[in-house]
């Protein structure tokens, strides 16, 4: 069970309420968002892409969902129309820079106040990881809209176990090219959290948010902890760069997406990503869920 508590409840009012604006509401963080929003009575707009998700996220509480596409500017200009506040967020994609960016513009065009932008730890236009640059140039053409900006940065999530959870289940191992260098996961309940609070909450504007876990662990540590909480062995097995490439390319992940994540894993190694925050507190109220806690409630999913 989840042992978090929803985070205290907007003081926007009501016009201000529905302003705000969730993108990418039916992917993993942003189910996650819509649903805190939704229990804590905020009323708001979500951008889907079909007329079912429409109609499914439409009969949760406080929530108006609108079709919109990020490849088609009008349906952008319908779903902006009148928003003051929006969380952007995107599919995985090779599209995804030149979609944000068009997004920006539109909102921009649209009279948005403040943006919310889902970025990455470490994003920087001169990074040697291709999704820390496209997340870089597009902070940048936030900043350069005029729109006021909370840029959200975390680090590896914790549900990204959830792709290996076959051969964690079936083989007991854990598989990355990362060695003995810790990294401070983060759950991506604790991310959906910090976005709720900036997208409803004052003094956020201009702000960047490193987000990560509450502890720093290795692989080996962390296949220790999922054994615990699990209830059955898992090893962490050390592996090369071109195997993982292999396997994702196996498991039928695209070419970009794959080198992406190999690159991913450089930087994971190199130990840019080893560091601890505590902003996911002083944001929220509540402290980062710890490894034990996401392997608990996600036990069935690794069964």
């Amino acid at each position: 069970m989840d042992t978090q508590t929803d985070a205290k409840a907007t003081n926007l009012s009501p016009a201000e309420q529905a302003s705000l604006l969730i993108t990418g509401a039916t992917g993993t963080i942003g189910t996650e968002l819509v649903n805190l929003l939704s229990r804590q009575g905020v009323v708001f707009r979500a951008m889907v892409r079909s007329a079912q998700d429409a109609e499914t996220l439409s009969a949760r509480p406080g929530v108006d969902a609108i079709i919109g596409d990020f490849d088609d500017p009008a349906s952008l200009e319908r779903a902006l129309s009148g928003v003051k506040r929006a969380f952007l967020l995107t599919p995985s994609s090779e599209r995804a820079e030149a979609q944000q960016l068009a997004f920006v513009d539109a909102a921009r065009r649209a009279g948005v106040q403040h943006m919310v932008k889902l970025s990455q730890l470490a994003a920087d236009a001169d990074s040697p990881v291709r999704f820390l640059r496209y997340h870089a140039v597009v902070e940048q053409a936030i900043r350069d809209s005029g729109m006021a900006y909370t840029f959200l940065r975390p680090n590896l999530f914790m549900q990204g176990l959830l792709s290996f959870r076959q051969t964690i289940a079936e083989q007991g191992k854990l598989f990355a090219p990362i060695g003995d260098t810790p990294i401070s996961l983060i759950d991506i309940r604790d991310i959906a959290g910090v976005a709720a609070t900036a997208m409803t909450g004052p003094g956020h504007a201009g702000k960047i948010y490193t987000l990560t876990g509450p502890e720093a662990l290795t692989h080996a540590q962390l296949a220790a902890q999922l054994s615990t909480s699990l209830g059955h062995s898992v090893t962490f097995v050390d592996i090369p760069p071109a195997v993982l490439r292999d396997e994702l390319t196996k498991a039928g992940f695209p070419d970009w997406q794959a080198d992406g994540l190999v690159e991913d894993y450089a930087h994971y190694k190199r130990g840019e990503a080893s560091f601890v925050t505590q902003t996911v507190q002083e944001v929220t109220g509540q402290p980062s869920r710890h490894v034990a806690d996401f392997a608990q409630d996600y036990r069935a999913a690794f069964s």
